[in-house]
């Protein structure tokens, strides 16, 4: 009897948590710096902005201040090098966990950090004269770090650094004077607005 008791005690404290849980959902729109670094070859990008859109969601436990950030973003990132313009698309799904302190309902700033999971939708280019071509992996892991702050619970903005963890892609030197290959990392800081329904 006092094992069913114990479990009945355990069972109801599990229900009651996700009873206090808040679950929002919302719309996030930003930009992306991309810093585009090659190794074992002299090719390079120089970086410029791009964006990123799609649905959040926030799931916030606020009697401990913890919560998850999750969306799926359209992605697009651009670089420039030798006169080619470089551009790449993906889905990008960050899945964040974070900490936060506040006034309630007023204002709250917080922290966060979390892998993101990203699947190449365009990005593959050869340049007009052959001379090099980029190739991107089909999906890529990187992490996410960063802080923000959100306004009576509806607006919320974030700034974080985006580090690749592996290889994004490879660029090759089609030239046949070194037939160079190296492998390419996309790391960006990103700046983002997120609106909560």
């Amino acid at each position: 009897m006092k094992k069913f008791f114990t479990s009945m005690v355990v069972a109801l404290m599990l229900m009651a948590v996700p009873a206090q849980a808040q679950v929002k959902f919302g719309i996030t729109g930003g930009l992306n710096m991309t810093n585009i670094s090659v190794k074992d070859t002299e090719g390079s990008l120089n970086s410029r902005t791009g964006f990123f859109i799609g649905p959040t969601a926030k799931f916030t436990l606020p009697l401990v201040g913890l919560g998850i950030d999750a969306s799926a973003l359209y992605d697009q990132r651009e670089g420039k090098s030798d006169g080619e313009t470089f551009k790449s698309s993906s889905i990008q799904i960050p899945i964040n966990l974070r900490y936060g302190i506040g006034l309630g309902s007023v204002a709250e700033i917080f922290a966060f950090a979390g892998p993101q999971f990203g699947f190449k939708l365009s990005g593959d280019k050869k340049y007009a004269d052959d001379a090099a071509e980029w190739t991107l992996k089909s999906s890529n892991l990187s992490a996410n770090i960063g802080i923000g702050a959100t306004v009576m619970s509806k607006l919320q903005a974030k700034l974080n650094y985006n580090v690749a963890l592996g290889k994004t892609g490879e660029y090759k030197d089609l030239t046949g004077v070194t037939n160079a290959v190296g492998s390419a990392k996309f790391n960006a800081w990103q700046v983002s607005l997120t609106y909560f329904f």
